[in-house]
């Protein structure tokens, strides 16, 4: 198997993939392995640019790699096509790329960014005046806006206003600024303002937090995966700029009793590797990709384990559970997504959580205001994602 993810870059990275891989593999083998099969991983840094991304995916090829799994890039243009060439599946990746739900071997675990943005606009639809998104300008920041705007308009709010911003830059004080121009336009509605800008979304929020002070309140939100509990921790917790924001997630809370199983591994097999953070979306899609895996390996029992088999197993109709982390997941050959691009879209569920005394909580249906996430696929249906 192989797990790849950016490191070391100066824009968006996950090292905690690939450890948390290596750590599900050391921990599984310990099992016995999967029916006496040992787990052997490769790990890829795709450095966050194209040609690494492809780099990795023909390495995957020359070792005769049986899946990738619980990855993340941006460039699936780039390293899709050498999988597929290939045969290898390509499972769990992060979503960052509309490419993961339109390609034959992807099999997503999650809604990526669709389902995240579609969510966030539905939660801000109700209480916020104008809504301002800051986004990378980038392929896969193209994508963002249609995505927000869906949720927006299904709870009858007009679109949000799209800033561009550089993926790699050391300050946002001019798009703070125009953010907070935007969302303040309205002085009868607080306004909200919507970084998600990954990794970058902390650099955003100090240049935003010098530059609020000149206008009127507004509110913050985002995503998961652009901020979670540790950087809310580093930010200031509870007097921090996220204090009170929306972040819509994939899946539970870090502190959900959903997530021991995975704890336990981490705490066994990777104590003291501080790249892997049990609340880090890209470590949490790691355990829900490799568990999907094992469940197929599992399947296909004493037969040949080769990528076409792996394939095979998971076209054909298994069903898995993730312990109540997602919907039980499976993949049929069309989803009703397909109409407006995702074909390979299958679980569009999200939670919405707020930042209450400095921890994310989740939110409950009818406890606030906002919508409290649920199934996007209605919502993504009628998303102009062009």
């Amino acid at each position: 198997m192989m797990t790849w993810a950016p490191q070391n870059t100066s824009a968006t990275n996950k090292p905690g993939m690939p450890a948390m891989a290596r750590a599900y593999a050391k921990w599984l083998n310990k099992q016995g392995g999967v029916g006496g099969r040992t787990l052997t991983v490769l790990t890829c840094n795709e450095h966050n640019d194209s040609v690494g991304a492809a780099k990795c995916a023909r390495r995957a090829a020359a070792e005769n790699v049986v899946a990738v799994v619980g990855s993340y890039s941006q460039f699936g243009d780039s390293f899709l096509a050498p999988l597929e060439s290939a045969g290898i599946p390509y499972i769990g990746g992060y979503g960052v790329t509309s490419d993961e739900f339109t390609g034959p071997y992807s099999y997503p675990v999650n809604g990526g960014q669709p389902a995240l943005l579609a969510g966030l606009g539905e939660a801000l639809a109700a209480g916020c005046g104008p809504v301002a998104l800051v986004r990378p300008d980038s392929i896969a920041g193209d994508q963002l806006p249609a995505l927000l705007d869906s949720g927006l308009k299904a709870g009858g709010h007009p679109a949000a206003t799209d800033q561009l911003a550089a993926e790699d830059a050391t300050e946002y004080g001019d798009q703070a600024e125009r953010a907070l121009r935007g969302a303040t336009a309205d002085p009868a509605r607080k306004g909200c303002v919507v970084p998600a800008l990954g990794d970058r979304t902390d650099t955003f929020m100090d240049s935003f937090r010098r530059a609020r002070a000149g206008h009127a309140p507004v509110r913050t939100a985002t995503v998961l995966g652009s901020v979670d509990q540790t950087e809310i921790n580093a930010t200031g917790g509870a007097s921090g700029p996220y204090e009170g924001a929306y972040i819509t997630g994939w899946y539970p809370v870090a502190s959900d009793p959903r997530w021991n199983p995975m704890k336990q591994v981490i705490s066994e097999e990777a104590f003291g590797d501080n790249s892997i953070d049990p609340a880090d979306a890209g470590v949490q899609t790691t355990w829900i990709a490799y568990t999907v895996l094992r469940a197929a390996l599992e399947r296909i029992g004493d037969g040949d384990v080769t990528p076409d088999a792996v394939r095979h197993t998971l076209d054909d109709g298994l069903k898995v559970s993730t312990g109540g982390l997602t919907p039980t997941l499976h993949w049929p050959d069309e989803t009703r997504l397909a109409t407006v691009g995702f074909p390979r879209l299958v679980n569009a569920d999200v939670t919405l959580q707020v930042v209450r005394e400095g921890r994310l909580t989740t939110v409950r249906r009818g406890s606030t205001g906002a919508a409290a996430g649920g199934d996007m696929t209605r919502t993504l249906e009628s998303a102009d994602v062009g």
